[in-house]
């Protein structure tokens, strides 16, 4: 049979589901005719963006809608839902075809239909559903369920317009709307059946039953509805009966006939607008009253339509609520959704009839609290005034909730009066508030923190009174990331290499990179490690030059520090380092120095003006050191504009030196570090959130520490803290200091940067000063190690080695394993994949 012929003999695949080449051409091109009705030569970017994405889509929906159903009417099956206000999933495309395996046919049928493979990634939209670690932590956690065959959902909502995008004006900040749905999105399947209906407001009457039970009916001033938009989540190489279910929220009426009728046509479409405000953009500024109301409206929002799901697909599957605790495990990502406490408690009591005490049990085995931050304005609390105001059913059952929990205290600790008020879930002092945090303790099974620092601090610090009383609730789960996004996709050359030594079976096994460390004596071996590394950064200097204007060299050493702007996390301290570089350069330009490209990153919240200025003080540094001849290109600063997912995916790879600098104490975990050292950046860091963790399994002698721990943080502020010391002590730090208020950096204007000098010298609330001189003798020590190449490469090779801890497979098998007692649907660490280790 000839070459032709055998072609001639394979069967048809069909268009929706086939994975040769030439089936996928097909599917491509019927999409772009089907689905986007558009013939090839008038398509756009975004057409043929939609229609790959379409043919993607439909071999994802092959698998996951088989497996969804299977789940759903699994009795056996226990649902995990997680809660949480963010998901920062990044682009799906290239994440799905990965994980459906099918990357490699998808590019070939690509090119050879004369399309540009990357160019179609780059087209699509970054989803605008989260800001920065939380989500990006929980977008992680759904990745990792799905791998592990767990049944899950992720609630949370579908903002329509997301946080802001970032521009950089003059150095400063500008936000822009995020409009990341005007061009359609194909990954999300709109479920307009599946729709709550939503109170807010009016008040309550109580009554009587029939059997003489005590009732309460809540009369709301006014409803809104929640519809569902479904987001199918798969796992690498397996079916995965995952989803994000996402709440839109939509007036019950959206046009007033009446009101258009009498002219009235602003009236004749205002409850329309009031509604779907609640749904319209992530965190609004809550500086105002208005902003304080719409943020709890929001919480509330996608608390009750998720719990009301729950509840939905449980009587679906048993016909009644009794071991709903059993059957069904809720994780609140951090405090946002905490609403769910009283919200399960009046959905079982007021709404399905059940008595107080059974309510209550099923409440507390169904939910489980994840902490998430030690600094107090984030453990969210909300006026007494406001909650009764919008609330006013739920305020009623926080207080009964309250009035138990603190008589059996009164029990456990007569007469501790000031015990009762720290525990209480109302705060009295002052203006009276609801504390979320508190009642999130109280209504759950389970709570832990998301580092062991993180966790000891909550235990003895800040949650300890609740530690007192249930240490049994409390546990630590260290966070992780998810290797497929964090390697596999985002550096294919790292993963290739890795994958020709030790097999593929790392990406969802991470410990299976232990067995690089085999190959730290193999010279063509780092000489290729460290290629890999080169060309990832010639790669993306391109980039950064046409989105920056800044031209840098990736011979240099490459210093990142990307996250979201806040003073604990201490930019301005790495501002402070290169000051002082710059000013060893002025005093000799001929000294000896290893180049160095500074990378910064980051959204600062639209209210928060401190971060702002530091925004704006990293660009006037940059304008002025990257156009000195005196620095002959040694120090480059640079400062990448909207900092996402997308961003993470290029500068994690080309990252040599991960900035995890935060005070001591003040970090809950981070993530970023733990991406920055899987694709084998060295750490300089303090012993802060999950850096800890990191310099013990790479070792202490592949990390660069420095700074005060969290216990000598709180004796310095104990006795007294004095930063104007540090400053009249150093002259390294003064000269700095004094560069900055003196008007060099701002074109002669000495009050820009005043309130930022002023809070360092006056407060240094996050001890930058005290901090400074072990910072900077920690980054000399960084220069000297640079100059040994080989010796720094084995460094990186050890961090990707021992990165294994840090997979969010890890992390959800903990959860699995101690808070929501369910096994995964398969043991993945026994799983090979395609590729066995070489021979």
């Amino acid at each position: 049979m000839t070459e032709d012929q055998s072609e001639l003999s394979k069967p048809i695949e069909d268009d929706r589901t086939g994975l040769d080449v030439e089936t996928l051409k097909r599917a491509f091109i019927d999409n772009l005719f089907y689905v986007q009705g558009k013939f090839e030569a008038s398509a756009t970017h975004n057409d043929y963006y939609m229609a790959l994405a379409y043919t993607v889509r439909d071999r994802l929906l092959h698998h996951w809608i088989e497996a969804v159903e299977k789940a759903l009417l699994d009795k056996d099956a226990k649902l995990v839902c997680y809660l949480s206000a963010e998901f920062l999933t990044g682009p799906h495309l290239q994440n799905n075809m990965i994980n459906l395996d099918i990357e490699t046919a998808i590019r070939k049928a690509v090119e050879q239909l004369g399309l540009d493979f990357y160019e179609l990634i780059e087209q699509e939209e970054e989803p605008g559903l989260g800001n920065g670690g939380l989500g990006r932590l929980a977008a992680c956690y759904m990745d990792s369920l799905a791998t592990l065959q767990i049944p899950a959902i992720g609630y949370g909502i579908r903002y329509e317009y997301g946080i802001f995008d970032q521009e950089i004006r003059d150095g400063w900040q500008v936000e822009i709307t995020d409009k990341w749905l005007h061009l359609g999105n194909p990954w999300e399947l709109h479920r307009p059946e599946r729709a709550y209906e939503v109170k807010l407001g009016g008040h309550t009457e109580s009554w009587r039953d029939e059997q003489g039970r005590y009732r309460v009916r809540w009369l709301p001033a006014r409803c809104v509805i929640g519809v569902a938009y479904d987001t199918p989540i798969i796992g690498y190489r397996v079916s995965s009966p995952c989803m994000l279910r996402l709440w839109s929220a939509q007036a019950p009426e959206s046009f007033d006939f009446q009101d258009f009728n009498v002219g009235d046509y602003l009236g004749a479409v205002q409850e329309k607008i009031i509604s779907e405000n609640i749904t319209k953009v992530l965190y609004p500024n809550d500086e105002v009253q208005q902003g304080k109301e719409l943020r709890l409206q929001q919480q509330y929002f996608f608390v009750t339509c998720s719990l009301q799901d729950m509840i939905g697909l449980h009587l679906f599957r048993e016909g009644h609520l009794d071991n709903f605790h059993e059957k069904s495990a809720a994780q609140l990502n951090d405090t946002h959704p905490s609403i769910a406490v009283a919200e399960l408690m009046r959905l079982l009591v007021d709404e399905h009839g059940m008595d107080w005490e059974r309510a209550w049990h099923i409440t507390r085995h169904s939910l489980a609290y994840t902490n998430h931050t030690l600094l107090p304005e984030a453990l969210e609390t909300w006026s007494l005034p406001l909650f009764a105001r919008l609330l006013p059913r739920h305020l009623e059952i926080i207080y009964e909730i309250n009035r138990r929990f603190l008589d059996s205290v009164r029990l456990r600790y007569p007469g501790d009066e000031a015990r009762l008020a720290r525990l209480s879930l109302i705060d009295e002092h002052g203006n009276k508030a609801v504390r979320m945090a508190n009642l999130a303790c109280v209504g759950s099974h389970a709570i832990n923190g998301v580092a062991q620092l993180h966790t000891e601090l909550l235990k003895h610090k800040t949650l300890r009174d609740f530690y007192e009383l249930w240490p049994e609730k409390f546990s630590n789960k260290t966070n992780g990331v998810t290797p497929r996004r964090w390697i596999r996709l985002c550096n294919p050359r790292l993963s290739a290499l890795i994958s020709e030594k030790i097999g593929d079976a790392w990406i969802s096994d991470l410990q299976q990179l232990r067995q690089l460390e085999a190959f730290l004596d193999d010279a063509d071996f780092i000489q290729r490690w460290r290629q890999v590394k080169l060309d990832n950064k010639r790669e993306q200097a391109t980039y950064y030059q046409q989105h920056t204007g800044t031209e840098i060299d990736p011979e240099a050493l490459c210093d990142v520090q990307v996250k979201r702007l806040h003073e604990y996390k201490r930019q301005h301290l790495n501002v402070l380092h290169i000051i002082t570089l710059y000013n060893r350069i002025k005093d000799n330009p001929d000294v000896e120095l290893v180049p160095r490209t500074f990378i910064f990153g980051g959204k600062a919240a639209p209210g928060y003006f401190m971060a702002k200025l530091i925004i704006k003080l990293i660009n006037s540094v940059a304008e002025v050191v990257n156009n000195d001849p005196d620095v002959r290109g040694r120090l480059k600063v640079v400062f990448v504009p909207n900092f996402n997912v997308q961003l993470g995916q290029r500068i994690y790879p080309v990252a040599d030196l991960s900035e995890q600098i935060s005070t001591a104490g003040k970090e809950a975990s981070g993530t970023g570090n733990m991406k920055f050292a899987m694709n084998g950046a060295l750490t300089i860091g303090t012993l802060d959130g999950a850096n800890i963790e990191i310099r013990e399994e790479v070792g202490e002698e592949n990390f660069f520490l420095f700074g005060n721990t969290a216990a000598q943080v709180e004796e310095l502020k104990s006795q007294g803290y004095r930063p104007q010391d540090y400053y009249k002590s150093n002259i390294n730090l003064s000269r700095a200091m004094d560069l900055v208020s003196s008007g060099y950096f701002s074109h002669g204007d000495h009050n820009l940067f005043r309130p930022l000098v002023d809070n360092l010298l006056n407060h240094d609330p996050f001890l930058l000063l005290a901090d400074y001189q072990s910072y900077v003798d920690c980054q000399d020590r960084v220069s000297a190690a640079w100059l040994d190449q080989d010796h720094w490469t084995r460094m990186s090779i050890v961090n990707v080695a021992r990165m294994g801890k840090f997979s969010s497979d890890r992390s959800i098998r903990d959860y699995c394993r101690d808070i929501w007692h369910i096994e995964p649907g398969i043991d993945s660490t026994a799983r090979t994949g395609k590729t066995k280790k070489p021979a």
